[in-house]
């Protein structure tokens, strides 16, 4: 693998992962769009890759929400140790957990169905318009709620659409805002639930993927260099 191709791949995620436009989308595409065949033609080196670079993607966001991350932890820790829920900030933590769970879910049941036949540039293409203007009619959504107004029904319902964004071509930041938006949460924050939402998801994705990384042989020698 050139260590230009993954230069560029990484530069793909880096922008498209903090924008509603779908980095797993963009992250086929323009390989296909380069005719770049390493990844498509060794799959266990494309998971490989996959939990690389969303590793960067997790430690960038894990940094900037590091303040919340340590207050949440804090507070789930004090209520897991009363077994009671005493404030917004324990809520907090635990429903951002419980919005983890549908994608769980979801992933599991069908991951050999999502990378061996959703991935196709057309159905992407699609899926990029449909749901650019899902957020498009989302956004004129009165805007009436606020961060710590975050409820049971709201966690399972940005976690469903966190669901949905395991077909490429769908954004998870989009979806999750979108559906944030239609349950009348404010700008600031939807897109703060949004990202809140992913440290939990990609932590427990990127911890299946590399264990089954390390089951598949780890990283080849001659990968090592683009892989960092």
């Amino acid at each position: 693998m050139p260590i230009l191709h993954a230069v560029v791949l990484g530069i793909v995620q880096a922008l498209s992962e903090f924008l509603p436009i779908s980095s797993s989308g963009h992250l086929i595409l323009v390989p296909e769009l380069f005719k770049w065949t390493e990844l498509t033609d060794h799959p266990s080196l494309n998971k490989t890759f996959d939990v690389a670079l969303h590793v960067g993607t997790f430690v960038g966001a894990a940094w900037y929400f590091r303040h919340d991350l340590a207050r949440y932890i804090s507070a789930a820790w004090r209520s897991l140790w009363r077994r009671s829920i005493r404030s917004v900030d324990e809520r907090m933590a635990w429903l951002l957990l419980i919005s983890a769970i549908p994608g769980a879910i979801v992933g599991a049941a069908f991951e050999g169905v999502i990378e061996d036949h959703l991935g196709q540039p057309v159905l992407i293409g699609v899926m990029f318009i449909v749901f650019a203007v899902v957020l498009y009619i989302a956004d004129d959504v009165p805007q009436r709620r606020h961060q710590d107004d975050f409820r049971l029904r709201d966690a399972l319902l940005m976690g469903g659409a966190q669901a949905v964004a395991l077909q490429p071509g769908v954004s998870r930041s989009g979806i999750t805002i979108s559906m944030g938006r239609w349950l009348m949460f404010d700008r600031t924050a939807a897109t703060r639930l949004s990202f809140l939402m992913s440290l939990p998801i990609i932590a427990g994705a990127r911890l299946f993927k590399g264990a089954e990384a390390v089951r598949d042989g780890g990283i080849p020698d001659q990968y090592v260099a683009p892989f960092i």
